[in-house]
């Protein structure tokens, strides 16, 4: 099928969803945001990324044909970068193809196949792409995950084609569906003054084995904490506040600390309660977790903003749990955010 249909031929609002690994979207998101920047001015398309507490992530595209496929062909080819840059010295002597998965309603996966699986088979020979439609859904949902893999402009191909079958009067979703959200992994956990905390609720929960392993890491490392900066020693549960105290009595806010950045998404309708009175609550933040904090323009047609939080490990993830708790107030006590920060070098 020519391109050109989509491209061309529909002039509609798409939406892609990517399933990726955490690897993969903190390579796509860049050094304090960067990649992710660019790939959203000169695209001009909506990108949305899950947030960082999960193994696996969402990455949605949103807006206009062309504006999507932009900004998918920079993804395929970052993809292929993170790929050759791997093979520099590896002794591997061919090159593994692009991977990737999008998650489609699992009511529309029929007509993708079609019968006895013709669709899926023209799709794979006019496109020269490896095509493998998921059995089950998805956990928690009604989505299925398809994996494509080639070269770059073959699944870029293989995607239109997968969007044109999608946007077929004769297959359109069924039913309400329910959208896949990855799982967080686990309990968020805040190093500060030495020692770890896993973040529940309102209370950081001191966790031994992990402070130990801390321990040995940084006397490992160029700046070894010395006998005064052990943290606090307690076995006690801890209110969050206490915790922000200990960590800059004990310098738990490392200076020396490598910086990372993580970028979250908050619905428009609570920036508010985040920036507060003429900045007051933003600063107080910044304050308190000592990591820069940036929150984007509002964008046209997206019903969220974007916040880049820049600074160490620790600052960030705590700078996460205080934006968590104001939000938290509008919530009604539930989590709109994930709180474990991702590393994006």
């Amino acid at each position: 099928m020519d391109s050109g249909v989509i491209e061309g031929g529909l002039n509609v609002t798409l939406t892609i969803r990517l399933l990726m690994h955490g690897k993969e979207v903190g390579s796509i998101i860049g050094k304090k945001g960067e990649s992710v920047k660019k790939m959203r001015e000169e695209s001009g398309a909506r990108i949305n990324i899950s947030e960082g507490n999960c193994p696996e992530r969402i990455i949605t595209l949103a807006g206009p044909t062309t504006a999507i496929f932009k900004a998918f062909s920079m993804i395929i080819e970052k993809l292929e970068e993170d790929i050759s840059s791997s093979m520099t010295n590896s002794t591997a002597t061919s090159k593994p193809p692009v991977t990737l998965r999008i998650v489609v309603p699992a009511s529309q996966c029929g007509s993708l196949i079609g019968k006895g699986g013709c669709k899926i088979k023209e799709i794979r020979e006019s496109t020269g792409a490896q095509v493998q439609v998921a059995g089950d859904m998805l956990p928690n949902s009604t989505e299925r995950a398809i994996t494509i893999a080639g070269t770059p402009q073959s699944i870029i191909e293989c995607v239109k084609q997968i969007c044109v079958v999608m946007l077929e009067v004769s297959s359109p979703p069924k039913g309400v569906t329910i959208p896949y959200r990855p799982k967080p992994s686990g309990s968020p956990v805040i190093f500060a003054g030495g020692q770890a905390y896993a973040v529940q609720g309102q209370h950081a929960i001191p966790q031994p084995d992990l402070t130990k392993l801390h321990q040995l890491a940084m006397q490992q490392s160029p700046f070894p904490m010395g006998p005064n900066n052990t943290g606090f020693q307690g076995t006690g549960d801890l209110p969050i506040q206490s915790l922000v105290e200990i960590t800059f009595l004990k310098g738990g806010m490392d200076a020396s600390a490598q910086t990372s950045s993580h970028e979250m998404t908050i619905p428009n309708d609570l920036i508010g309660c985040i920036i507060g009175r003429q900045g007051s609550k933003i600063n107080e933040i910044r304050q308190m977790s000592g990591a820069q904090i940036k929150i984007a323009n509002p964008v046209d047609g997206s019903a969220d903003r974007q916040v880049i939080i820049t600074g160490s490990a620790a600052s960030i993830s705590l700078a996460e749990y205080l934006i968590n708790a104001s939000s938290a107030t509008l919530q009604s006590g539930c989590n709109i955010v994930c709180l474990k920060y991702a590393h994006c070098l």
